[in-house]
Order: structure tokens, then sequence, then C-alpha cells
């Protein structure tokens, strides 16, 4: 029996398709208190709708909106896990960033065409293996995967002065896609053949991007390829130089811009924010003040409007109450998966050096995408990699990654 009765459905859905509706024109012109009346519509109704769940679901408001995005998930777990990279990642990040000033990269000169942007993120998707016969890349406003797993649709955007944040974009999206169409046939319509959770999928798309294909072995594979495509060559064209590019750290403004080093903070302030708004102990209103005391206690900087600052994001208009940490949660197992991975077949890096994915696309299909929704998030990576969700693996990534001779 649905815990929410028809007239609650009814109210978020006119609630938060109005809040969106004004969002977009408050993070137009930077305008926070154009939204606050919107919004305050919306945390009403979401919190009716958390008192509602949570009465179903024996558990506390924020956790039953958490449920929505990550089954089982519980906020107790998420705390003790964001301490952990709290204890570690400042200390981390300003070492990385003193080392990373000694040899700065150079950048990549643009323009580049839309077109070859887009023959190339096709060439290197389907390296991955993206089957275009039951999918399609397209363009939209934001990058999203949607569709259904015999019909799995991409999107990205393309700057004509920056191919990386498209090309990543299809990479991450890929991730997404791969999961969706490696959902097991068999089970399909089903409620045990859906995706588990947004952890696991966000660590499909984490893993494909951010493991995999920021790896040098990736980059050195993809680099000849992106020379061809926009007819480039010199210096910052060379493998060792495109890899520092996609490798650089700096603490910045926007979310969806962060580097894997800084990315876990700007998802902690959001889960410290909402949480404290919907318990009643943040006053709307008090929002951009709040974010940016926040952002400056945790990367040291402060955002020039609030169209960089609270704003930037859709999930509160939206009504995405408890997704935000599934990101981070996501970028933990991703780390997990793909250390667990290499163990399982230790010429894998060499593998994508060769632009041949099927060794980790079989492993992933076999351990994680085949698995749907039969068991928990947990034990389907105590299954695949030993142990439980942590934050070991994450850690030994980065260390490894960005602070190795």
């Amino acid at each position: 029996m649905s815990a929410l009765p028809a007239d609650l459905v009814e109210a978020r859905t006119r609630a938060t398709s109005a809040c969106e509706m004004v969002w977009r024109e408050a993070r137009r012109d930077a305008d926070f208190k154009r939204l606050l009346p919107s919004l305050g519509e919306v945390l009403a109704v979401m919190r009716r709708v958390g008192e509602a769940k949570a009465a179903a679901l024996g558990t506390s408001l924020y956790d039953a909106l958490l449920d929505e995005f990550e089954p089982g998930g519980r906020s107790a777990r998420i705390d003790g896990l964001f301490a952990e990279l709290k204890a570690f990642l400042p200390d981390l990040l300003g070492r990385v960033l003193e080392r990373q000033r000694a040899a700065p990269p150079l950048s990549l000169e643009g323009p580049f065409a839309v077109e070859a942007q887009r023959r190339l993120g096709e060439e290197l998707i389907r390296r991955i293996g993206f089957d275009f016969s039951h999918g399609r890349l397209d363009v939209s406003a934001h990058p999203f995967t949607g569709g259904t797993p015999d019909d799995v649709r991409i999107t990205t955007r393309y700057d004509e002065s920056d191919f990386a944040t498209s090309l990543m974009g299809v990479l991450h999206e890929t991730g997404h896609g791969l999961y969706e169409a490696g959902l097991p046939h068999d089970w399909r319509r089903q409620p045990v053949g859906l995706a588990r959770g947004m952890t696991l999928h966000e660590s499909q798309s984490l893993l494909m991007e951010m493991q995999a294909c920021r790896s040098d072995a990736f980059v050195a594979f993809a680099a000849p390829r992106m020379r061809a495509a926009f007819g480039k060559d010199g210096p910052a064209w060379t493998a060792d130089n495109i890899h520092r590019l996609y490798t650089q750290v700096e603490p910045g403004f926007i979310r969806v811009d962060a580097d894997e080093v800084t990315y876990p903070m700007h998802v902690m302030l959001r889960y410290r924010l909402e949480r404290a708004m919907l318990a009643g102990d943040l006053a709307l209103a008090d929002l951009p003040g709040a974010w940016n005391e926040g952002l400056r206690d945790l990367l040291g900087i402060v955002p020039p409007d609030d169209a960089r600052g609270c704003l930037q994001d859709i999930h509160w208009p939206d009504g995405g109450w408890g997704y935000f940490p599934t990101y981070t949660l996501g970028a933990l197992a991703a780390a997990q998966l793909f250390a667990a991975a290499r163990r399982a077949h230790p010429g894998l890096l060499d593998a994508i050096g060769q632009g041949d994915f099927a060794p980790l696309l079989g492993w992933l299909r076999a351990n994680v995408h085949g698995k749907g929704s039969l068991a928990t998030t947990d034990q389907i990576l105590v299954e695949a990699t030993g142990q439980p969700l942590g934050t070991a693996a994450f850690r030994a990534h980065l260390e490894s990654r960005y602070l190795s001779a």
C-alpha cells in the first residue's frame, strides 16, 4: 500500500513543477529571494512526504526521503563515512595542490567543432561497450541518461571552447547507460530487475568516467584520437599533458565541475544543509549565508553570487531531498569496485590502454549489472569486493593518482 495519499502526491507534483520553473529564472538572475516563496512550498510538502514515509518505514524523516534514492540507506551510516572523509580530505587536498603547483599543465586551445566532438565521443563509447543498435547519444541542456534497458538514451552538451567537459559527460553517462543495459533481461519489468539504487548507479558512471577514463592508460589510448579528431599537435596534446589536465585539482564553486578530490566536500555541505532545513534548524531565508560560510570552511572560497552558490542545483526545487549523498557514496563504491576488478583481472589497465573494455564490462555485468535489485547495496559490494561500502579504496585511489611519484 502506498504511504502517500493521492492529494499529497498531487501537492508534491504541483509544488516541484512550479518551483523548477521559478528556479530557472532565479538561477539565471542570481536572485535567491525570487525562489524563496516557491522553495518554501516545496520544503513544506517534502516534510509532509517525509513524515508519511517515515511512519510507514519506521525511520526518521530524512532517512525516509533518502530511501527513495538509496533503498535501506540511513543517515547514521552516511555520517560515519563522511566523518572518515572529512578526517583525511583537507590534508590530502593541500598536499595535492602543492604538488600540482610545481608542474601546471598546458591548456588545449580550441575551437573544437561540435561535429568533431560528437564523432570522437561516439568512437570512444563504442569502444567502451555502448550499443548504438539499442541506444542513442543526443544533445540536451544538462547531460542525463534515460530510456529503457533495451533502448538507452544518453545526452551531453557541447562547448566549442572546451571539448573535455562534453567528452567526460558522455563517458559518465555511458556508465549509467551500460548499467541499465546490463540489468537482467529475464527480470525485465519486475522490481528485482531494476537498478538497486543511486549509490550503485552513480558508482557505474563514476567508475567509467573517473576510475577508467581518467586513468593514464585510457588517456594514452585516447590522446592520438583526440589529436586526429581536432587536427591538433604539439606539447599540449601529449598523453602526459592531457592526463594532467584531466586530473587537475582546484577548489571551485560549481559541484558538477568539481574534481574528484574536492567533490565530496560539495556533497557534504549539501547533505548538512538539507538535513538542517528539513529539521527546522536552518531557516530557508538563511540558506545563502549558511551555504557561503560552509563552502568557505570546507574549501576556503566564497561564491560571488547565489547562482554559483545555493542556486546552482536543481535538486531541492525539483523535490530531490535526500539525493545528494548518493553522489559521494557512488564515488566510494566506484573506487571499491574498480580495485576489485583490477584484482580479478591483473591486466585490466593494459587492456584499457588498448581500448579493450571487455574484461571490465564483463566483470561489471557479472558482479553488479546482472544482480539488479536481488540484494542490498552492501550485499552486492561484499560479494563483488569482499567489503561493505567504505572509504579505504577511495582514499587509496586518490593517494595513488594524485600523490604517487
